[in-house]
Parts: C-alpha cells; sequence; structure tokens
C-alpha cells in the first residue's frame, strides 16, 4: 500500500481555474482505479467560495501553523468522495479570500504557504504518516521546502518523499518572498538556484523535491533549455535526471461525442454522417454559410500571447483566398480581443465570440472540421485531446504536450498522423500549416483517416496513472536503498 498526501491549491468539481483543477480532481480517482493498492488523502483550501455544502464536511482535527510569531488556527474538515478522504482547511489566511488566485503575490503566498504548513501539521495529528508527498505547482511548494529542511529533525518524515509537479514553469510565486519569511521558510543558501530564486516558492520546491514532473514529456525537455526555462534551465539541468514527462491525461466519459448532451447529434467514430449535423447546425447557429463541404475552422482559445493568439489574425488575412470559413471562441487579453475583433469585420467568413461559454465550445469541437492551437508554450493542453475525441483535426504548434500527443501529416507515417503541425512562433509558418491542412481536407479518404484516428487515441487517466504509480514505486524503493 502507498500512502500519497495530495496537494493542490484546486481541483474539480470544487473549485477549478484552469488545467490545474482538472488534474487534481482526475488523477486521484484515476490512482485508485489502479490494482496496486493507493491510499490517497486529498487537500484542498476550504475557499469561502468552494462549490460544496459546507454541512457536508466533518470536522476531525485543529492544528497550529505559526505566521509572524503568533500561531494561527487551521480548522480540518472531512469529506469521503469516491473512495478518496478530501481534507478541506480552512484558516484566517484561506478564509479571508474571494478568489482562488489575484494579483497581490503577498496575500496568495500567504495563504498558500499556510495552507501547506497546516497539511503536513494535519497528517500529523492524524497520525497518516505518507510515503509521497505530492505537491502541484509554487502554491504547495511550501510543503515540500518544510519537509526537507524538517525531515531530519522530525522522524514522523523520515521516510516520506516528495514529487513536485510543475504545470506552468512561469509562474513561480512571485510576490511571496515575505508570506514565506514571515512562516519560518528562509531563503536557500549555497544552492545551484539563481540569486533571485532563492526566495520564491517554486525554485525553492524544485531545489527540495526528490522528483519532479511536469505534464508532459516535450515541457520536460524544454524547460532545460533558455527559451522556455522561465531563467531556472541552468538549475533545472542540474536535476535533469530527477525530471520526468507524465502526459495529463482527458477524462474520456465528460468528452464523449457518444454521450455529450450538449451537443447536436451524439457520434461514434467513423459516423461522420452523423458529426456532419453538428457541423451544419453550428454554421446556422453563427450565421455562416451553411455548405456541410466548405471546411470550417475554430479556435477556442484563452486570449493571451503564450497561447498564439496574436498569429492568427495576420495568418488568415494571408491565407489563400478559398472556400473556408473560421469561428473563434475566447476572451482575456483586450488588445488581443480588439485584434480578433477587426479580424471578424474585414473578413465575412470569420465570426468571433469574445466571451467563455462552455455549451458553444462543444458544438465546436463536434462540428469544426480543424481546430487551430498556435500556443508559444503549451506544457500539456487539453484543447487537442479533446478535439481529436470529437474528430476536429487539430493545426498546432510543436511544443511541449501538443507535439507529444499530435502526429503530424507530413512528418509521420500516414498511419499515425493526426493533425498538422508548425515549428515557428510565426503567422507565416502557421498560415503554411492552415494551408496544409485544407489540401489535405479536399480528400475526403485521406480526411476521414485522420479523424478516425485522432478518435481512437488513447488519451485516459489510466495510462497517466500508471505512469505516477510507477514513479512513485521509484521514489520508494530508492529510499529502500
Amino acid at each position: 500500500m502507498i500512502k500519497v498526501l495530495f496537494l493542490a491549491a484546486e481541483a474539480a468539481p470544487f473549485v477549478k481555474v484552469g488545467g490545474l483543477g482538472d488534474v487534481a480532481g482526475s488523477l486521484p480517482l484515476a490512482l485508485r482505479s489502479l490494482s496496486q493498492p493507493i491510499e490517497i488523502r486529498q487537500l484542498l483550501p476550504l475557499y469561502p467560495f468552494l462549490d460544496i455544502e459546507k454541512s457536508m464536511l466533518d470536522p476531525i482535527a485543529s492544528v497550529k501553523v505559526c505566521v509572524s510569531g503568533k500561531e494561527i488556527a487551521a480548522e480540518a474538515f472531512h469529506l469521503r468522495r469516491n473512495g478518496i478522504n478530501l481534507h478541506f482547511i480552512s484558516g484566517e489566511p484561506i478564509a479571508n479570500t474571494n478568489s482562488v488566485y489575484s494579483t497581490d503575490g503577498y496575500r496568495d503566498g500567504r495563504k498558500f504557504t499556510f495552507f501547506s504548513l497546516a497539511a503536513l501539521e494535519l497528517v500529523k495529528t492524524l497520525n497518516w504518516q505518507p510515503d509521497i508527498l505530492h505537491a502541484h505547482d509554487w502554491h504547495t511548494s511550501p510543503a515540500v521546502y518544510k519537509l526537507h529542511l524538517t525531515r531530519d529533525q522530525d522522524p514522523f518524515f523520515q521516510t516520506t518523499k516528495s514529487l513536485l509537479t510543475v504545470h506552468n514553469l512561469p509562474y513561480q510565486g512571485h510576490g511571496s518572498e515575505r508570506a514565506l519569511a514571515e512562516s519560518r521558510l528562509p531563503p536557500a543558501e549555497n544552492s545551484p538556484l539563481p540569486d533571485w530564486a532563492q526566495h520564491l516558492p517554486l525554485p525553492l520546491g524544485l531545489l527540495s523535491a526528490e522528483k519532479i514532473n511536469t505534464v508532459s514529456r516535450g515541457y520536460a525537455q524544454e524547460i532545460l533549455t533558455p527559451a522556455f526555462g522561465a531563467g531556472l534551465e541552468e538549475f533545472l539541468q542540474t536535476r535533469a535526471e530527477d525530471i520526468h514527462g507524465i502526459l495529463n491525461g482527458l477524462d474520456m466519459d465528460h468528452w464523449d461525442p457518444g454521450s455529450d448532451p450538449t451537443i447536436f447529434a451524439n457520434f461514434e467514430s467513423g459516423e461522420f454522417e452523423k458529426r456532419q449535423q453538428n457541423k451544419l447546425n453550428l454554421l446556422e447557429e453563427m450565421d455562416l454559410d451553411v455548405d456541410p463541404e466548405r471546411p470550417l475552422l475554430a479556435m477556442i482559445n484563452r486570449m493571451d500571447y503564450q497561447k498564439g493568439v496574436d498569429l492568427v489574425p495576420p495568418a488568415l488575412r494571408v491565407l489563400p483566398e478559398g472556400d473556408w470559413q473560421v469561428l473563434i471562441l475566447g476572451t482575456g487579453d483586450p488588445e488581443l480581443e480588439q485584434q480578433i475583433r477587426g479580424l471578424d469585420q474585414d473578413l465575412p467568413q470569420v465570426r468571433s465570440v469574445l466571451r467563455y461559454d462552455e455549451t458553444l465550445a462543444r458544438w465546436m469541437y463536434a462540428g469544426a472540421d480543424m481546430m487551430i492551437i498556435p500556443s508559444r508554450y503549451e506544457p500539456c493542453g487539453l484543447t487537442q485531446m479533446i478535439a481529436m475525441r470529437y474528430g476536429c483535426v487539430p493545426v498546432a504548434r510543436a511544443t511541449g504536450g501538443l507535439k507529444d500527443t499530435i502526429g503530424d501529416y507530413d512528418a509521420e507515417p500516414v498511419s499515425q498522423s493526426t493533425g498538422f503541425l508548425f515549428q515557428e512562433p510565426s503567422y507565416s509558418a502557421l498560415a503554411t500549416a492552415m494551408w496544409r491542412a485544407l489540401e489535405v481536407y479536399k480528400d475526403k479518404r485521406r480526411w476521414r483517416g485522420l479523424q478516425r484516428r485522432g478518435m481512437k487515441k488513447d488519451f485516459s487517466w489510466e495510462r497517466s496513472a500508471r505512469e505516477y504509480c510507477g514513479l512513485y514505486n521509484t521514489m520508494i524503493e530508492t529510499l529502500k536503498e
């Protein structure tokens, strides 16, 4: 039996802001379903806005966390869900917040440091000794660092190993330095970290964890380079042997075109006539030309420079004039939104919807022919997995999890191809990739092959969970040696 203490700032269905919430909501359940027994205790902050009835929570313990020389009470509550023991931690730094993340680095640092340290105190109070502390991103890195600092003096944690999962390296906890100091977590000394990183939660976690993993193999390699290392590449190169890439999974039940209740017509792999009905309905809803043969490109994206949204307007403007249409959904940076609006106004075959709309997103996955994913970097990405699951062929930048999951039509054997990749983060490279896709689209036999292969890909969490379990076992065996 492996005992895993699982810490994250968010987890679906209770609270979700981004991909971390998907991972922390799905991975523990997938780990529990494996044949090897794994006992997981998953801890979350008890935010005031948490999507849960407080009456469902049972109080189990109260612990103290020292902040600025004062002891602050942390109350812990329990909920058992799908065989997982969930513990929710409350306390003044958590209770006085109205969002998971804010622009106030000190306030967020105080909240998440308090949560991280309270988590360690809680398992001691419960006398539940973890084999693995599995922390995620900078928010729970203080727990990894605290474990490293005190393990030799604390027999309870002497055999506990730590794994830190990095979902997005540039987010390192800037602004939280004072919060660490107030919680008696000193800066690193004589370490290989760069000077500016000695006080930050994520670098300290990366310094202290026995193992590190990113959410794709591609991203694990990229963070060792200046282009993606966020200033930590030289340090990370010293830890290269301890860095692993494990691709995130996809909830195959939640994203299933065969049973999705929101789309116009359900379909399975190969049922292209049924899928076509979704395209026709989508075109009609969006006031586009209702022509089943005319290729429909889509983009579902946060309007963000990282996501490469700025590459799309000039790419479409230089794309050879042809019989194609585009639908864009997303919200974010006002300047990027304005660029998309301008594209919508100038090109009659373009429609943009600048808001968050999950129902429309599902219609687009089920009805569009191609999905544009121009990210400058993408640690993992779910858009391409969902698109392929729904028979929508991805056109994406070859980075991180995108290149790990998409087989390029011209670079791979045809039997392994599922989409189109481009290398340089430029609008001309994106335009060339879209043009390649449009050329293949003209041959329905080849296009149907791309769709079939994408829909049959195994992106299940079970695959990812097996890799995490293997990494846990490796860490435990290392301890025995």
